[in-house]
């Protein structure tokens, strides 16, 4: 098993959407992860927007929440100033969000893995200059 899996929209989106190319790559990796995958509101509210026109999405998601397969540990008031400065010093990237969430979430999770398909997470850095482990398709 692996350690703390903190979870992309990407990731959510390809799992319940069985049209996106990475559906099957997600599925056969979600065979080797222990729930729950923890991730953000912003992530959330992400994958229930792009969910919004795929059969089922939006029930699918509110399933996986409901059975805490999924759960939302990230709290942003503490974290404000941080997620911004990341913002800011990917600004060339440029960084979603969403995306400066789940980076200061490796930060606090120290042992997690990021679950994306989003390849911004080859240039993206925890704690300035650490590599942030990724199950991704490139890795």
């Amino acid at each position: 098993m692996r350690q703390q899996v903190i979870l992309d929209t990407g990731a959510i989106v390809a799992l319940i959407n069985r049209q996106d190319q990475h559906h099957q790559w997600v599925i056969g990796e979600l065979a080797t992860i222990q729930p729950p995958l923890i991730t953000c509101e912003a992530v959330i509210s992400e994958a229930f927007f792009l969910l919004r026109r795929v059969r089922n999405g939006i029930e699918t998601l509110k399933d996986l929440l409901d059975r805490k397969h999924v759960q939302i540990v990230f709290q942003l008031d503490p974290e404000v100033q941080i997620v911004t400065d990341l913002i800011i010093r990917y600004n060339s990237v440029p960084m979603a969000f969403a995306d400066a969430c789940l980076v200061r979430m490796a930060e606090l999770y120290p042992n997690s893995s990021v679950f994306t398909i989003d390849q911004d997470f080859l240039i993206y850095r925890k704690n300035t200059n650490q590599l942030i482990s990724a199950i991704a398709p490139w890795d």
